[in-house]
């Protein structure tokens, strides 16, 4: 049977909601940030260098927070979440910050350092998908020693252009491609952004939300 035959015999899988989190240190546009390789034992995107970052949990939408998010941040967020879901998104990005990390946004953790870059969706043909938001925040609002829960090997602070040398999937390689334009920005520019760029397959026309 012809693969685009295949695609449509087989219910899509939902994509649950997902959230990741890039550690900046450094200034510049080349700076560090942190990652590591997800094992080839991992079901979802074995043997690639990811960002720390996973599928929101029930209890995240409930979790208590020092700091909300910021009015900017919920902002972008709520345009495809609710509230309750803006908040767990923000929770669940601290949260496996610490479990893959050992990195902590503080307990309960702060949310308003959390900046929102974008969202990205697994493809519908795909067996496993995530509704995957990405935020940013400086190293200067993280503390810990780096070490985690072992899920993510050779763990460490990347140059963004040494990572982009690297051969990453294709949505962390446009991840990677947005940091750059939003590192190039104000923050006058970020502010006034009315989009979120939204990643839908591979494709530049899909961008935008």
């Amino acid at each position: 049977m012809p693969e685009d035959q295949v695609h449509h015999t087989i219910k899509p899988v939902r994509a649950r909601h997902a959230a990741s989190l890039i550690v900046l240190r450094g200034q510049g546009d080349n700076p560090e940030l942190l990652m590591g390789m997800r094992g080839a034992s991992h079901r979802f995107n074995p043997n690639r260098l990811v960002f720390p970052g996973g599928a929101v949990d029930r209890a995240d939408l409930t979790a208590p927070c020092a700091t909300p998010l910021s009015p900017r941040t919920e902002w972008a967020l709520r345009k495809s979440a609710n509230p309750r879901l803006a908040h767990g998104l923000g929770i669940a990005a601290a949260r496996e910050l610490l479990e893959e990390t050992g990195l902590t946004l503080g307990s309960p953790p702060r949310l308003d350092v959390l900046a929102y870059l974008m969202r990205a969706v697994t493809p519908v043909a795909r067996p496993i998908r995530f509704n995957a938001r990405f935020f940013v925040v400086d190293e200067a609002y993280v503390s810990g020693s780096l070490g985690g829960d072992g899920e993510l090997e050779d763990l460490r602070f990347y140059r963004l252009r040494e990572a982009l040398a690297i051969d990453l999937a294709v949505p962390t390689r446009r991840v990677l491609e947005q940091l750059q334009n939003w590192l190039a920005m104000t923050d006058a520019e970020r502010t006034a952004m009315s989009h979120t760029p939204v990643l839908r397959g591979h494709e530049p026309r899909q961008w935008r939300e």
